[in-house]
């Protein structure tokens, strides 16, 4: 049995004349997304995706002002929010669970929109599936490789908290400030705690999976020759080390049509640290 995240064991069965008798495969299974609907019905449709450990209830604020413009639709990620849990986290995977979604929903094309994570899946998409792209905005990250230590840290802080005996999520941010200083970052993650009917605290994300998943989720989501020729924007933070001025020949090499805007006092959540630029930025406002 293979054990890796993300597969699902099958075996073929019935006449296969050329498949060998004891072949085997996996299968990805597309998840049915969780969204919400923040507003602009009859303007353009827009598709938000959240960043790793976030959700779409990061894109309220945001979200409901891009909505004087577009239909703003913030679907939650595969084992994040209210989305249901799965085995695999990669990004076709998560690609696959938006295209499926859309088909849902009747959207033959939206303009896409993703941060962080969220944005190496938008790139993916668009690169794979242009057809389906209006638009896409990629918020403050780089189509390359990442290693962070913090991430590491984040994830340890979480599995090290004893759930049996948290009384708040007020306590639980206490409880992760000696593996994770800033308290932003603190609060965050403690957002990802949902306190059941029966008065119990339980991780909302599926963090086993997403742990063993984080140095994939980290690599670049595309191949070199991956590109997407539509209208791209690249919305980045100026204090943020998650995309710099040297990544932007490497964006365009996939994106030969992008324009990229930083925003100079914004960190790695240009859409909530600077909205009104962010929103002005996207809407050409």
């Amino acid at each position: 049995m293979d054990d890796r995240p993300g597969t699902a064991l099958a075996t073929l069965e019935g006449d296969f004349d050329l498949v060998p008798a004891d072949f085997v495969f996996f299968v990805s299974f597309v998840v049915q997304l969780h969204h919400i609907d923040l507003g602009g019905d009859g303007h353009p449709p827009m598709i938000v995706l959240h960043g790793l450990l976030g959700s779409s209830r990061n894109w309220l604020s945001a979200g409901r002002e891009l909505a004087r413009n577009f239909h703003v639709l913030a679907p939650d990620a595969r084992n994040h929010g209210k989305s249901p849990h799965a085995p695999e986290a990669t990004y076709p995977a998560m690609v696959e669970d938006v295209l499926g979604w859309m088909d849902g929903q009747g959207l033959a094309r939206a303009t896409l929109v993703g941060h962080s994570m969220g944005g190496k899946t938008a790139m993916l998409l668009a690169c794979r599936h242009p057809e389906r792209v209006e638009r896409l905005v990629v918020v403050d990250i780089a189509p390359k490789d990442y290693s962070w230590a913090a991430h590491r840290g984040e994830f340890a802080a979480m599995h090290e908290l004893d759930l049996a005996s948290l009384t708040s999520r007020n306590e639980a941010e206490l409880r992760f400030e000696s593996r994770v200083p800033n308290l932003g970052v603190r609060k965050f993650l403690a957002t990802n705690l949902q306190r059941g009917d029966d008065g119990a605290w339980r991780w909302q994300i599926n963090l086993p999976v997403l742990t063993e998943a984080l140095p994939v989720l980290e690599k670049n989501s595309l191949q070199p020759a991956d590109r997407f020729a539509g209208p791209t924007l690249f919305v980045l933070g100026g204090r943020s080390r998650y995309a710099e001025s040297g990544d932007h020949a490497l964006i365009r090499q996939h994106f030969p049509a992008a324009q990229i805007q930083v925003i100079p006092d914004s960190g790695h959540n240009p859409h909530m640290d600077q909205r009104e630029e962010f929103v002005r930025a996207v809407t050409g406002g």
